[in-house]
């Protein structure tokens, strides 16, 4: 059976100060903040998709 992740204390502080954060942020703020937190998140899934492709020799590494 799988174990779940576990995160560091460090960590659930950071959420629980991203949760503060977040409820004392208005409607607005924070579906324009949502927007841009799923934009980075695309990007960053993009960015690891294509160094896995650079690191399993997949596709060459952009010549400088």
């Amino acid at each position: 059976m799988d174990q779940p992740i576990k995160l560091s204390l460090e960590q659930q502080f950071s959420i629980r100060s991203f949760q503060t954060q977040v409820q004392q942020m208005s409607r607005e703020q924070a579906q324009d903040f949502l927007v841009k937190l799923y934009e980075q998140m695309v990007m960053r899934e993009t960015m690891y998709k294509q160094f896995l492709k650079y690191e399993w020799g997949l596709e060459p590494r952009a010549q400088e």
